[in-house]
C-alpha cells in the first residue's frame, strides 16, 4: 500500500503562507515516482492551471537552468503568478504577491523539482542520479507518468520551456519525447514545440563574451584588439605557454571585475562579502554557522534569500503538502555531483526542426553570460532561410526587441534591455512575445 501511494499523489494547495487570502488561481503540488522501484526516486512538482480556459489552452513544462536548478526560480522569479515581495525579512514567512504578467494566463505549466537534490525531490541515492542523461531521462519518464494521472491534458498541445544551461538538456528531452512517440510509449504525448531563454547551446558562448564586452564598450578597442592577436578567437582553455593571451584575459577580467554579467546595467552584488547588515543578532550567526550568505536588500539574489527562508518554514511545507522527514535544508540549487556529458545540442535542434517542431529562442540582449550573439551563431550553422527578417516587435507602442523567423519554424528574438532570465528583467515584453508565440501569431 505504501509503494502505491508513493508512486503519484497530487493535492490541491488553498493558501500559500505568505500571500493574502485564497488563491486567485489553481496549485496542485505532488510527487511522481520513477526509478525501478516505485520509492526509488520522488520528483516534486508544482503545477499551475491557465487561468483561462485550461480544457484548450497548451500545456507547458519549465525547467530552470543552473546546472542544478529547481523550477521553483521560474515560478517566483520569472513567469508564475506569484513573487517575493522584495522587504526585509523580519523571522515571518516572507510575503507573496500577484504577478500581473504570469504565462499561467494562457498556458498550465508544471514546474517541476528537476534534477534531483534541487527542492523538494528526493531520492534514496541522490548522487547516483545527477548528470545531463539522467535529467534527460528522469524529465521525459516524469513527464509520461504525470499524464497518465493527469489524463484531462493529453489533447493540450504540449511544450517545454527553459532557460540557461537547460539549453544544452531540453533539446536531448524533446528528441527522446518524439522517440518515445514514434515507438508508441504511452500515454502518446502532444508535443508542438519549445522555447528556451539565453540557452546555454555549444559551451562555446565564453568566446563570444569578448565581443559583446567590446561592443557595449565594456573594454577598449586596444584591449579587443590585443586579444584578437594573441589568442586568435580562442578564449577558452588557453594553452599556459601563451602568455601574452593570459595576460590580455587577466586584463579583461579586471575590466569586468564589477559588472553584473547577467544583466550588464543592473547592481553588481560580491555575494562572498556581503554577511552585511543584519539587525537581527540571532539572524547573523545562523548565517555565519550555515553559510548562507545574506545579501544587500538593494541586490536582486536578495529574492534567493526570501525563497530558502520561505522554503524552510514548517507552515509552508504543510501547505505544500511536503512529505515529512524527506528534506532537510532546502536547496533552490546544488553544485556538486553534477556530471556534465552534453557538451552541444545544435544537432538537437536540427533533428526536432526536421520532424516540424515549433521553437522560439530569446535572448535577453543585455546579457553577458549566454549573449545573443553567440545565440545567432548557432542558429546560422542551421543554415535555414529567413522567412521573415530582422524586425522590431512592439509592447505598448514601444519596441520590445527584434525578431527574426526561419523557414524551420524557429523564431529568434531578442528582448531589448533584459538579461540572462529575461521574464525576471522584463515581465512585460516577456509575456507579450509569449503570448503572441504561443498563440502562433508573429511577434
Amino acid at each position: 500500500m505504501l509503494t502505491h501511494q508513493l508512486e503519484a499523489s497530487s493535492s490541491k494547495v488553498e493558501v500559500l503562507p505568505g500571500f493574502e487570502g485564497p488563491l486567485p488561481f489553481q496549485l496542485e503540488t505532488g510527487y511522481v515516482g520513477l526509478g525501478e522501484t516505485d520509492d526509488d526516486i520522488q520528483v516534486f512538482y508544482y503545477f499551475i492551471k491557465s487561468e483561462s480556459n485550461p480544457q484548450k489552452d497548451p500545456l507547458m513544462l519549465w525547467l530552470t537552468g543552473g546546472p542544478g536548478c529547481s523550477s521553483f526560480y521560474g515560478l517566483v522569479f520569472q513567469i508564475g503568478p506569484v513573487e517575493f515581495e522584495i522587504k526585509e525579512y523580519n523571522g515571518r514567512v516572507p510575503s507573496l504577491v500577484s504577478r500581473p504578467q504570469s504565462w499561467t494566463k494562457i498556458c498550465s505549466i508544471i514546474f517541476v523539482d528537476l534534477p534531483l537534490g534541487s527542492g523538494f525531490s528526493y531520492a534514496k541515492n541522490l548522487t547516483a542520479h545527477r548528470s545531463d542523461w539522467k535529467l534527460v531521462h528522469h524529465t521525459h519518464q516524469f513527464l509520461r507518468k504525470w499524464l497518465i494521472d493527469h489524463p484531462e491534458f493529453l489533447s493540450n498541445e504540449f511544450y517545454i520551456g527553459a532557460d540557461s544551461y537547460s539549453g544544452l538538456v531540453v533539446p536531448p528531452i524533446l528528441q527522446e519525447i518524439s522517440n518515445g512517440n514514434e515507438k508508441g510509449l504511452q500515454p502518446f504525448i502532444n508535443l508542438q514545440g519549445y522555447l528556451l531563454g539565453n540557452p546555454v547551446t555549444t559551451k562555446t558562448e565564453n568566446n563570444d563574451q569578448i565581443q559583446y564586452a567590446h561592443g557595449m564598450g565594456l573594454i577598449s578597442d586596444g584591449l579587443y584588439a590585443s586579444l584578437q592577436k594573441n589568442c586568435k578567437g580562442e578564449y577558452i582553455d588557453v594553452d599556459f605557454r601563451n602568455e601574452l593571451c593570459l595576460r590580455d584575459l587577466q586584463y579583461f577580467n579586471e575590466c569586468l571585475s564589477g559588472i553584473n554579467k547577467f544583466h550588464i546595467l543592473d547592481s553588481y552584488c560580491d555575494v562572498d562579502s556581503l554577511l552585511s547588515r543584519r539587525s537581527l543578532t540571532q539572524e547573523l550567526k545562523e548565517s555565519l554557522s550555515s553559510h548562507l550568505t545574506v545579501p544587500e536588500l538593494s541586490c536582486q539574489i536578495y529574492g534567493n534569500y526570501l525563497a530558502t527562508k520561505w522554503a524552510d518554514d514548517e507552515r509552508v511545507r504543510k501547505a505544500l503538502h511536503i512529505r515529512e522527514g524527506t528534506i532537510g535544508k532546502w536547496e533552490r540549487c546544488y553544485t556538486t555531483d553534477f556530471e556534465k556529458e552534453i557538451f552541444n545540442s545544435v544537432e538537437f535542434h536540427a533533428n526536432l526542426s526536421r520532424k516540424g517542431y515549433r521553437s522560439l529562442i530569446y535572448s535577453g540582449d543585455h546579457d553577458l553570460v549566454v549573449p545573443f550573439m553567440s545565440t545567432q551563431a548557432w542558429i546560422r550553422v542551421l543554415n535555414y532561410s529567413i522567412v521573415d527578417d530582422w524586425r522590431p516587435w512592439f509592447v505598448n507602442g514601444q519596441v520590445g526587441g527584434y525578431t527574426r523567423t526561419y523557414s524551420n519554424g524557429m523564431t529568434f528574438s531578442t528582448v531589448k534591455g533584459s538579461g540572462h532570465t529575461a521574464a525576471q528583467y522584463t515581465p512585460d515584453q516577456c509575456f507579450a512575445m509569449f503570448t503572441n508565440w504561443i498563440s502562433k501569431l508573429p511577434l
